[in-house]
């Protein structure tokens, strides 16, 4: 009787064992779905003169000749 009774528990932590790997692999794609981030453009951080930190990027500013006495 102690050996069927064994085996019938080895079966039970198999089945929970299998049950549990089932479970975590489905969270895992519904995760991975429904993931929004992870793209190059959500990751990407502009600097404006300033030095603040924006999600946009600057303007094109037309350059005037003031700037390019400058460089000169």
């Amino acid at each position: 009787m102690a050996r069927s009774q064994n085996t019938f528990l080895k079966k039970q932590r198999e089945k929970k064992k299998q049950k549990k790997k089932e479970d975590k692999m489905q969270r895992k794609q519904e995760r991975q779905e429904n993931s929004s981030g992870g793209s190059l453009d959500a990751m990407i951080a502009y600097v404006d003169e300033f030095g603040n930190i924006s999600d946009t990027p600057p303007e094109e500013r037309e350059k005037s000749e003031d700037d390019e006495k400058d460089k000169a």
